[in-house]
């Protein structure tokens, strides 16, 4: 790995960890720009991971300090989240790294619209009924099993709806990021899909950019890092999809 390919690394990872303190999506910029540096596309898919267990495991100590525990709220859909989680990364680890490689080039337009259009949390909604919410998570945990990016957005606006609060449910957002990676990371590696070097690399600019995200989002910050982004996962999808 050269200089520059850490470099990147280092700072696509803390900008991924600032917007996911925001909301959501850090990993639509960070999975690209682990297979701009060499990595292939499962391979980068698990390393990703790693950064993401760290950052995610920092944020539910961050909000246990503040007196909020996701735990208790987490319970009743932590089951079916984590079930699902175990299916998708599963199931994604099967293919081949340049399917992988095209699918989530095709993916990152839904996540950038999603990025750009975030989901309205539903507070004065109508709770869904159990069976629904059980559906519903079951299915997250699948989708955050086999991709991730993303998925905080769509956790954020999915809990309101099952009819947490704002506050709880950032909680536990993070704690089931937490509890889908701790599922997911083992698979990829026992199915040999982590780069370990550039994966703890991606980790410390993830941790830095987690730690100094709540900094960041001040007046016009919040705004100004999406704008990169979007900015970036633009011309990685190009990327990914052989457009250039």
């Amino acid at each position: 790995m050269t200089l520059w390919q850490a470099l990147l690394l280092i700072g696509g990872g803390f900008i991924a960890g600032v917007v996911n303190t925001m909301a959501g999506g850090g990993s639509a910029l960070t999975v690209p720009l682990l297979v701009l540096a060499g990595v292939p596309g499962n391979q980068a898919n698990g390393s990703n991971r790693v950064g993401v267990l760290t950052s995610s495991a920092a944020a539910v100590l961050s909000f246990r300090r503040s007196g909020v525990d996701g735990v208790k709220g987490a319970a009743p859909i932590l089951g079916p989240t984590v079930f699902g989680s175990l299916i998708g990364s599963y199931g994604i680890s099967q293919i081949a790294d340049e399917t992988f490689e095209t699918i989530f080039g095709f993916l990152l337009v839904p996540i950038i619209i999603l990025t750009i259009f975030k989901p309205k949390p539903a507070l004065d909604a109508e709770p869904w009924p159990v069976w629904v919410t059980i559906a519903a998570f079951f299915a997250i945990g699948i989708y955050a099993g086999a991709f991730q990016a993303g998925v905080g957005l769509v956790l954020l606006a999915a809990l309101t709806r099952a009819g947490y609060d704002l506050v709880r449910a950032n909680s536990v957002k993070v704690l089931i990021n937490l509890s889908v990676t701790c599922i997911a990371l083992p698979v990829f590696i026992l199915q040999g899909k982590v780069d370990w070097i550039p994966a703890v690399i991606l980790a410390a600019g993830f941790m830095a950019g987690g730690w100094s995200g709540a900094k960041i989002a001040v007046s016009g910050g919040e705004r100004v890092v999406r704008v990169f982004m979007v900015a970036a996962a633009l011309f990685l999808a190009a990327r990914l999809l052989g457009l250039w």
